[in-house]
């Protein structure tokens, strides 16, 4: 019998874990220990082997599961030639900052040879999130799903799937080394070079040349709903998402449920992670069909402008005759596809964020901050750095490439922004003036300034503990509008108004939705437009906020928030564990 795949073997490994923890009965919650072993493998995709960092031996590396009230324990062993550092996308990590990830913000990286245990407790959380490496652009390969079920006993608040759950992970895939790819392009300043192909769960699919044995499958029977766990893990692009000739539910978003709707086409962007329902047609159809990603931007540079499919197959309860035949293998079924929105249609993607709603419910209330006392206004785009003097730069008229946010692009410091604010030791580290609005307004959606240069700092923004804050991120299209996936750690936050143009304080906050507004933790910021988000500042520590595209988050469209200990003791960061690692 021929060995398993690679990802099959993964796919199983995951249903039996699944059907254990499913299986498993009992009240109270418990620690679950896994352990990372951080390693270079040799994968083959697009008929070319390379070198890529992976977590044991796999690509995307292995599901971490876990209920709802748990304590998880994972052991990082660091076996690459690369500094690593491990980010659980999504977990609030409540006074757990320590195990949060993001190198050179909440700890120094874990060095080659050395380990790191991840600690932290799953509260007031279930779905799907994902876990990612948060230092240069390793998370290409490092990354895999986390699904987190209800605590035993409790049941999903929509019908749930009897056909079975299955996570569906979004990536890209670059022939070239990813760490070469982007130290490339910080060096000459100008755009790094595309990646070669999308992937779903590791694979490229049939529409890439030298690739269609390489494409993932998904069986399912007539009749049977089915759970998909979305994860887009892409680096640099949000996707659209259709299955041919099927529709899908969306239940839930970034872990937290929403009012059930129903769709042909979604988007996801870098980052976010969201669960359908899938039911498959009711008898045997004698077809296949496509499911297929492709990108939504309105990008003026290149990007990857391809689309990765996989296939739905149904399995025929009683095959006989052309079934038969085709099941044999002598005859195949026709494969049918699905039609996607246009590369830059933004208003397919307003129209499905315009649908997303919190439950709201007696259990799954919406916590919406109703006052604010922190208002905070905060433009998000591209911009330049001037080329050093008789240098030759690839950027903008001869400039280098630069993001920020209110005019700050942002430059990690040598040590943890954690550790040091821990210590009381900011001095040389970091700036506690992140300014609270842009400092010279402009039309941020009209004619470009004549100065395109950003300035360089490493600021973060102070917050009492128990803030009610509310942000509103504007796009600028100082070198063209596009959209932002802005990901907060450490915090979900309320979507409660967004729209096109420039933000007007003087109108749009009377549209904001502070009743069912849909809570995430990642936020498209639209091209051309804004978003407002409210949150409760009740986790005390640093708290990295960034562009989850990873080029924009490489020139600095990043920042910190600093949340002060509260006055009880559980509202203190506790000290850092003994075997945090050291810069």
């Amino acid at each position: 019998m021929a060995a398993a795949s690679p990802v099959l073997r993964g796919c199983l490994l995951a249903a039996a874990a699944l059907l254990l923890l499913c299986c498993a009965t009992g009240a109270g919650a418990v620690t679950r220990q896994y352990q990372f072993d951080v390693q270079t493998t040799s994968v083959t995709r697009l008929c070319s082997t390379k070198s890529v960092v992976t977590v044991n031996g796999q690509y995307p590396g292995p599901t971490l599961f876990a209920r709802e009230g748990d304590h998880v324990e994972v052991t990082v062993v660091n076996h690459s030639p690369y500094n690593m550092s491990i980010h659980w996308h999504g977990i609030r990590q409540l006074l757990s900052g320590w195990a949060d990830g993001p190198s050179y913000v909440t700890q120094c990286p874990i060095q080659p040879g050395g380990s790191y245990v991840y600690r932290f407790t799953i509260a007031g959380q279930r779905g799907t999130l994902w876990w990612h490496a948060h230092i240069s652009w390793l998370r290409a390969t490092v990354h895999g799903p986390m699904v987190i079920l209800p605590p035993a006993g409790v049941g999903y608040p929509f019908p749930a799937p009897d056909g079975g759950e299955v996570p569906i992970v979004f990536g890209e895939w670059w022939r070239n080394d990813t760490e070469a790819v982007i130290s490339q392009a910080l060096q000459t300043g100008g755009g790094p070079n595309i990646s070669d192909a999308y992937t779903l769960n590791g694979l490229p699919g049939p529409l890439y040349n030298c690739s269609a044995q390489d494409t993932f499958k998904l069986k399912v029977k007539p009749g049977k709903t089915y759970m998909l766990r979305l994860i887009n893990a892409a680096l640099n692009d949000e996707l659209f998402f259709s299955v041919a000739n099927h529709t899908l539910t969306v239940v839930d978003v970034d872990a937290l449920y929403v009012k059930p709707f129903t769709v042909e086409t979604l988007i996801i962007a870098p980052g976010q992670t969201s669960n359908v329902l899938l039911t498959a047609k009711p008898a045997y159809p004698a077809a296949s069909y496509y499911m297929l990603a492709r990108p939504y931007t309105t990008t003026q540079g290149t990007f990857d402008n391809t689309t990765v499919a996989g296939v739905l197959e149904y399995e025929d309860p009683c095959p006989t005759g052309a079934a038969a035949a085709a099941a044999a293998g002598s005859k195949s079924v026709p494969v049918f596809s699905p039609t996607l929105p246009q590369i830059n249609d933004t208003s397919a993607v307003s129209n499905f964020t315009a649908k997303l709603r919190s439950l709201a419910s007696t259990e799954y209330p919406a916590a919406v901050p109703q006052e604010v006392d922190h208002r905070f206004f905060f433009t998000v785009g591209l911009g330049t750095h001037p080329c050093a003097v008789n240098g030759t730069c690839q950027g903008p008229n001869g400039s280098r490439f630069a993001a920020a946010i209110n005019n700050v692009s942002f430059v990690l410091p040598t040590t943890a922004l954690l550790q040091s604010h821990f210590a009381g030791a900011s001095r040389g580290v970091y700036a506690s003036d992140f300014p609270y609005y842009p400092l010279r307004p402009f039309n941020y959606t009209g004619a470009p300034p004549n100065n395109t240069n950003v300035m360089n700092g490493t600021k973060v923004l102070v917050l009492p503990y128990g803030a009610d804050v509310e942000l509103v991120m504007q796009d600028t299209s100082i070198l063209g509008a596009e959209s932002h996936p802005l990901h907060l750690h450490g915090f979900n936050f309320f979507v409660v108004g967004q729209g096109f143009g420039n933000f007007d304080p003087a109108s749009d906050p009377a549209k904001f939705n502070l009743f069912d507004p849909v809570e995430r933790n990642t936020v498209g910021v639209p091209a051309g437009g804004w978003v407002a988000i409210r949150f409760h500042a009740d986790n005390p520590g640093v708290w990295f906020m960034h562009c989850h595209l990873e080029v924009h988050m490489s020139w600095g469209l990043k920042m910190a928030w600093l949340v002060l200990d509260g006055s009880r003791p559980d509202q203190k960061l506790p000290p850092p564990p003994l075997d945090l690692p050291k810069c």
